[in-house]
């Protein structure tokens, strides 16, 4: 009886990382090029389709899988209507509150007030409540999620622990979005690489990332799609801009997401998530 070696789980992590990061800084790059506003013709398509990069890229393995004929990994979280699913509403709340307690705290400690002005202003742009919704749904959250935690997160947890893998996988999140910062109209340009906002956005994705992977351990795609969106619409809502706090989001969400590892360790639930078997069946 033969047995996977480490490395060759990561064979299907490597179409993945190259599709999606090509697709992406393809589009980006030429909507840079472009020099227009984002959400204007003609940089909003090149601008549009970049955000899929990583649903192209579990797109990519799938059919590489699919042409080997291989089964879908055993580990692998399925939409199902199945208890655990439910999972994905505490989790959704539990983002959105924890941006939502950051506002209040930096309000409460003499820094900007919470308004939903701006937030109000914005719905009124996307023509309502309802279209306003889907777009947050589905920019950022069903564009990036299926890919970050549905193909790369697994196959990183094959081998390594939950903070590990968190991490790593976070490298490569802020990595993917540093295009974003020179296309002109989007949230990253206006604050600028260099600069306080654009650090703390960076460093964001890490405890962004422990928390969608603990949801996605806990209920899937849906739950980590769940915290994605909770947090953009929460911070798009209340308009959270000014770096300090930028900050508090970051610390209260640093905070949740090392209480949340802490539980897992504690229980004995931080192994790599698969045995060799398995990894096998990630190529």
């Amino acid at each position: 009886m033969t047995t996977a070696t480490p490395a060759r789980h990561h064979d299907g992590l490597t179409t993945f990382w190259i599709v999606t990061f090509a697709w992406t800084f393809a589009f980006w790059l030429f909507a840079i090029t472009l020099d227009g506003p984002a959400m204007t013709s003609p940089t909003l398509v090149p601008y549009l389709l970049g955000g899929f990069g990583p649903v192209i890229g579990a797109i990519a393995v799938r059919i590489r899988r699919s042409r080997r004929r291989q089964p879908i990994p055993a580990h692998t979280v399925r939409l199902r209507l199945r208890p655990r699913l439910f999972w994905a509403l505490p989790m959704l709340a539990l983002a959105s509150g924890t941006v939502l307690a950051a506002a209040l705290l930096a309000e409460f400690l003499g820094g900007p007030a919470m308004s939903l002005t701006e937030g109000r202003e914005l719905i009124a742009t996307a023509g309502g409540t309802v279209p306003f919704l889907i777009s947050m749904l589905v920019g950022g959250p069903l564009a990036e999620e299926p890919g970050w935690r549905g193909a790369a997160y697994p196959r990183l947890r094959a081998s390594m622990s939950r903070l590990r893998a968190g991490l790593l996988l976070g490298a490569a999140w802020a990595v993917w979005h540093l295009p974003l910062f020179f296309i002109n109209g989007t949230l990253q340009s206006e604050f600028g690489l260099v600069s306080w906002s654009g650090l703390l956005f960076t460093l964001s994705v890490f405890p962004m990332a422990l928390l969608t992977g603990y949801a996605y351990e806990l209920a899937g795609v849906a739950a980590s799609v769940a915290v994605h969106f909770g947090v953009n619409t929460t911070i798009a809502l209340l308009t959270l801009k000014a770096p300090a706090t930028q900050a508090l989001v970051l610390s209260v969400q640093i905070i949740v997401a090392a209480a949340l590892l802490a539980a897992q360790r504690n229980r004995g639930q931080d192994r790599p998530a698969l045995d060799h078997r398995e990894m096998a069946e990630l190529r």
